[in-house]
């Protein structure tokens, strides 16, 4: 069969960050023409860079027989779980005579410990008794899957499995708890000799950035312990080994799905009321979309007026995105109007290092760069008097 391979990466406004991703997937092309497989590799990204994942698969199945999907992403998160199934769903209504097939995601191997171990190696001394001395905090991107800070955890703890650390304390660097100052105050209550940092991250871009940042922070508040960054895990040549065995898996048919801790499928504390499949997901988009027209129900709450969409994601939480939703629902419920103004924090609404973004719907109004010095403003002119603030739209959605 004409069989294509196209490699998925999240994407990033860092132009660096694609970069390294685009050096990983020409290493992998490289290695399979080396041992003489001429199988077309190509890349795409979910969002924030080009090509788009649906444009590669329109591309891909007007000349191919059968195309494997590959997701260059760490753990198993919402985008593998959500953006890249209802991406092939279109794609094999399209194309009912291709085979679309999807493989794992990284996941935790062992190769992907050596190479995080490696770059620690090279900033630290960690050979017994230094690793007694050295408190390690190892930095996860976070998500708002629990299965995957869990699988996080898991690599985290086979990442210090015998090596005698003073301590280790895994965390992230956004979303989710523990957040990386925390655990860094946490780790020097052990009183270690030094610190060492390790960024769990893929590729390079603003969380490195941001990372660099608060350690520099921390140094700051306690000179006296020496505190080392490892470098993030990169384009290095044993992903290359990992990336061919989750294709192999999947064209061998030996790649089930991984649903025993999703929280669509599986009751977890917490995220109960996300349980559901694929058919809850969509439901829940379609819901956020057209509101009243797509619940199979009747609402026992009037329609709204107007429901106000906020990013809460690390991106926009760091602009200030938090005090302003805190803000603007103390403003709407100050003027009485609660009951048909809704105010509603979202996770990435896809304007990154644009924000606090806000969306304003009905009216389909976008602003950006808002913060909560301008909540009273937003509130009395656009939510309470209809007028539009002109110097922070930045879309208008027809």
């Amino acid at each position: 069969m004409r069989t294509a391979i196209l490699l998925v990466g999240h994407g990033s406004r860092e132009e660096r960050a694609n970069r390294e991703f685009e050096e990983l997937v020409a290493a992998y092309r490289s290695a399979l023409l080396e041992r003489g497989d001429a199988t077309t590799v190509v890349h795409a990204y979910v969002e924030l860079a080009q090509p788009l994942l649906d444009h590669a698969l329109r591309e891909l199945a007007a000349v191919h027989e059968r195309i494997v999907v590959m997701p260059l992403f760490l753990f198993l998160v919402g985008h593998a779980k959500n953006d890249i199934p209802i991406a092939l769903s279109r794609a094999r209504a399209a194309y009912p005579s291709v085979e679309f097939l999807s493989a794992r995601e990284l996941g935790v191997h062992t190769a992907m410990l050596e190479i995080a171990f490696d770059r620690a190696k090279a900033v630290a001394r960690l050979e017994t008794p230094d690793a007694s001395r050295t408190a390690v905090v190892i930095v996860g991107r976070g998500s708002s899957d629990p299965g995957a800070n869990a699988e996080f955890y898991k690599l985290a703890r086979l990442f210090s499995e015998g090596r005698g650390f003073a301590s280790l304390v895994p965390c992230f660097i956004g979303i989710t708890s523990p957040l990386v100052p925390d655990a860094l105050e946490m780790a020097a209550r052990s009183r270690p000799d030094g610190i060492l940092v390790v960024p769990y991250f893929l590729f390079d871009g603003r969380l490195t950035e941001k990372l660099t940042g608060q350690v520099a922070q921390f140094s700051e508040r306690y000179p006296w312990i020496r505190c080392s960054i490892a470098r993030h895990l990169g384009a290095d040549l044993r992903l290359v080994g990992v990336i061919d065995e989750r294709v192999t898996e999947v064209l061998a048919g030996r790649a089930p799905l991984p649903c025993d801790s999703c929280q669509y499928r599986a009751p977890i504390a917490g995220v109960i009321k996300n349980v559901g499949g694929e058919r809850a997901l969509l439901w829940s988009l379609r819901h956020s979309w057209t509101h009243g027209q797509a619940a199979p129900h009747r609402h026992a709450h009037r329609p709204l007026t107007k429901h106000v969409l906020v990013c809460g994601n690390v991106d926009c939480a760091d602009g200030g995105s938090i005090p302003l939703i805190e803000a603007l629902r103390r403003m709407v419920k100050d003027a009485g109007r609660q009951s048909d103004i809704r105010v509603t924090r979202t996770s990435c609404m896809g304007r990154c290092g644009e924000g606090p973004t806000v969306a304003v719907y009905p009216d389909g109004i976008w602003y950006r760069k808002v913060h909560e010095g301008d909540a009273e403003e937003l509130v009395h002119e656009h939510l309470l008097g209809d007028r539009l603030v002109a110097r922070l739209i930045d879309n208008i959605m027809q």
